[in-house]
């Protein structure tokens, strides 16, 4: 073999190898957190990802591949063993410690992972969630026509950034309760009657259950564990949204130390009532007032649409107070269950307050072979 030929196979071999570490996924890009991230940062992350990319709700082709690499890179970070190792050594200093057969070696079932963290399937304690927040949000119907990002703002709890939410102003003020002597709950004895008596236990009314005791309480949230602060929200709403439009915002309503993981906020999209325009389901419904001359003679008119498009209305002859034109294709876009709609344009005549004596009388002229007719077949 020449040599030549050694150093061309050596450089493939590198290139190999090379293409094997660029392929292997970062764990942290995977979950979107910083290598700073904390744990119930972590949780936060695998929580979202998990549910979107899980195969029985997203049908992409490519959704059940991202599902386990969120599960594989949130079994490493979730743990702290592993996750030292993956810091100093990376996927090799890894693949080592399975082979040494530390902590039962290998990945994990994702999908059994997904329902020890989420409580399902009888295994392991669910975790604590906090209470789900339910918003209405109402917006100008032409941002349902035309689509719009949207965005507004809710009051939120956060967890205190100062005392992470143990209410004190520092860990050296944490002290273990002396009342129930950590246990949260306190033995009571009571009498039955003369010589027989029961035990009851009951929450500890020094530490309320908790059994640790704040011996100076955090300055910045004055013992609370969270502050109050303002969550900026925004989401797209697309063209032809339905009244009652739903947006799940994943984990975003109060947080407490209570729980393992704050609610979800649903928002809940409708029209604003418009002094023009009206709509039912997918149709539009328009009033437009005409006058006197225009019902009796005809018209032709431009109509501004709600996108800013101008749509042609003309009415040849008589027009009667309350027809209904309908324009095919005019109303809301089509989306989701909604076909497209139509446009219902509904004609409303207005009188003149008052006629001069010029106009009265050639008015007179007109309809009096009209009030003749009239009054000969009434005889």
């Amino acid at each position: 073999m020449s040599q030549t030929t050694t150093i061309l196979r050596i450089c493939l071999l590198l290139l190999a190898s090379l293409a094997c570490v660029l392929a292997q996924q970062d764990y942290y890009k995977t979950l979107g957190v910083s290598k700073s991230a904390g744990e119930s940062e972590i949780k936060k992350a695998y929580r979202k990802l998990s549910r979107k990319y899980h195969p029985d709700k997203n049908s992409a082709p490519d959704a059940e591949e991202k599902f386990i690499s969120i599960s594989e890179a949130y079994e490493v970070l979730s743990d702290e063993d592993k996750r030292s190792i993956y810091d100093r050594y990376g996927h090799e200093g890894l693949k080592q410690h399975e082979q040494q057969g530390n902590r039962g070696g290998g990945h994990h079932n994702p999908f059994d992972m997904f329902s020890q963290f989420f409580g399902g399937g009888g295994r392991g304690p669910q975790e604590r969630r906090g209470p789900d927040m339910q918003v209405r949000m109402d917006v100008e119907l032409k941002h349902m026509f035309v689509g719009n990002y949207e965005e507004f703002t809710l009051p939120r709890k956060t967890l205190c950034d100062h005392c992470r939410g143990s209410g004190a102003a520092s860990d050296s003020d944490i002290h273990t309760c002396k009342t129930c002597r950590g246990a949260g709950v306190t033995i009571q004895k009571a009498q039955i009657f003369p010589g027989m008596f029961t035990q009851m236990q009951a929450t500890c009314n020094t530490c309320h259950g908790k059994g640790k005791t704040v011996a100076k309480p955090c300055p910045h949230c004055r013992g609370q564990k969270v502050v109050q602060s303002d969550n900026n929200l925004s989401f797209y709403l697309p063209p032809g949204a339905h009244e009652g439009f739903e947006m799940l915002f994943d984990g975003e309503a109060d947080e407490s130390p209570d729980w393992d993981i704050p609610g979800d906020v649903l928002v809940k999209v409708y029209a604003h009532k418009d002094a023009e325009w009206r709509r039912k389901d997918a149709g539009l419904y328009r009033r437009e007032i005409i006058g006197v001359d225009e019902a009796l003679l005809g018209f032709e008119r431009n109509l501004t649409h709600l996108d800013g498009k101008t749509v042609r209305i003309a009415r040849p002859g008589t027009t009667q107070p309350g027809h209904v034109d309908v324009i095919k294709g005019e109303g809301m876009p089509a989306h989701a269950h909604l076909p497209h709609g139509d446009l219902y344009i509904e004609y409303s005549v207005v009188m003149p307050s008052s006629v001069s004596d010029s106009t009265r009388d050639a008015l007179e002229a007109v309809f009096a072979k009209t009030r003749s007719n009239r009054h000969r077949d009434e005889l």
